[in-house]
This record gives structure tokens, sequence and C-alpha cells, in this order.
């Protein structure tokens, strides 16, 4: 399978008014294409910090991060990234909402406004397109921050804990929606997330961090039978996973 993100021993170090900080060091993994990869840690290993630095919003100290073999800006760029809250702006409707990416990167064209068209009515929000986000439940308005999240075809998804905010009962049906939403389009995707059960049921390749400074302490791929995170849930399997990822964590 061919690379689409690769860090080669990455560190980074940043300054305080006290002391100099090794958040990360000698961190190196990579995703394949069409991956669903998750990060999990130690409370404060600098989880996030990977993903920020993998968007480019702060540079490493060193080492090398490559977006399909290049490490060039214009690479980092062609990203997606959905926060812990979906963050949709309560006085546009969840159509204008959508629009958003393409409107900030001067692309709303006829035919990506049909694509954004075409993703709500594929995904059961077209209806809705006329509300505002206030009026939609809070497993809805995550599906729609994936929406425009996607709208503008970003080569690689980061997600950053977006289930956090809801409920339990909501964060299963949620996951179980992201994860079809995300293997429908064919997006390769790296989930930063603190809930073991939620990295097993999701994920193609979970990837384990130490305490800060983080760097990978192992990598594990769990290959559990069953076409969603609910299903995977009810494996056999899935409880072994668990066990084994809890007891490298602790």
């Amino acid at each position: 399978m061919e690379k689409l993100l690769e860090l080669k021993n990455v560190s980074l170090t940043y300054q305080t008014p006290k002391d100099e900080i090794t958040a990360i060091k000698d961190l190196s993994f990579y995703c394949n294409q069409g991956d669903f990869l998750s990060i999990i840690g130690p409370s404060g290993c600098g989880k996030t910090t990977v993903l920020s630095l993998i968007a480019g919003l702060i540079s490493p100290t060193f080492g090398e991060i490559s977006i399909s073999g290049e490490s060039s800006g214009s690479k980092r760029r062609n990203l997606g990234y959905m926060l812990q809250k979906d963050e949709l702006f309560p006085w546009r409707t969840i159509e204008k909402n959508v629009y958003l990416p393409l409107e900030i990167k001067g692309a709303k064209t006829s035919a990506a406004k049909k694509n954004a068209e075409n993703l709500l009515k594929k995904y059961g929000l077209y209806e809705f397109r006329n509300n505002y986000p206030d009026e939609l439940s809070g497993g809805m308005r995550q599906r729609v921050a994936l929406i425009r999240t996607l709208v503008s075809n970003p080569a690689l998804l980061l997600l950053d804990e977006p289930f956090s905010a809801l409920d339990y009962q909501t964060r299963l049906s949620v996951c179980d929606d992201v994860y079809k939403i995300i293997k429908s389009e064919r997006k390769t995707a790296i989930l930063v997330t603190h809930d073991i059960s939620e990295a097993i049921a999701m994920s193609d390749v979970i990837v384990v961090l130490t305490a800060r400074p983080a760097k990978v302490k192992s990598v594990f791929v769990p290959n559990i039978d069953g076409d969603c995170p609910i299903r995977k849930r009810e494996s056999p399997e899935f409880s072994l996973w668990f066990e084994k990822i809890w007891k490298e964590l602790n």
C-alpha cells in the first residue's frame, strides 16, 4: 500500500519562562492511503500536538513530516481538521456552514456546491439544509462538521477527539456514522482519542505513545471482524484487544 503520511524522527522542544521542555522526541510512524489510524497515550503526552505538527500549525524542532512523499507546505494545506466541538456558526444555516471552507478558499464553484449538496443528500442532512445548528441534535451537528470538512476534498482528515463532548449513547452512534462516511468516501484519517474502546472499534492501526516526551511505544493492527464500530465491539476479540492495549498504557 502507498504511504500517505510519514513522520521521521520528529522532535519538538519549546521554551517556558523557567525551562526548556521536550514535548516529543524521535517520533516515527506512517499511515497508508485509506487507513484509519488512531493515536492514544497517557493524558498530557502530546497527542493533539502531534496533529498540530502534521497540520503544519507548528513546526518540528527536528525531523521530517511528509505527505504523499513531499514535505512542502502546499501538501500540508490539503488537510481537513475536525475538532472536539463542531464549531458550526450559529448564525449560518447548515448549508452555509458546509459552504464555509469553499468560501475561504475562493472555490465556491457550481461543481463544488453540487458536491456539497450531494454529500448532504447522501448522509441524510439535505432536508435540514435551511435549519440552524441549534435546531439539530449533537450527533447531526457532528455529521455536518464532517461534511464541511469533506467538501474541499482533503487528502487527509485529522480528528481531534471529535466525540468527547457527546453523551455515551450518542457517541456510539456518531462514531458509527463518522466511520461509515470516511470509509465510503475512501478517505485517510488520523484520530486522536483517550478512549481505548473507540480506538479499537474504529481503527485499522493504533499507535500507542509514551508519556512525555512522546515517542512511539507500540503499534497494533486489531483487524477485528465487523463492518462498523458497533459490530466490532460485539466481537469476542474486542475485549482481548482492550486488555492488551490497556496493559500497554499502564
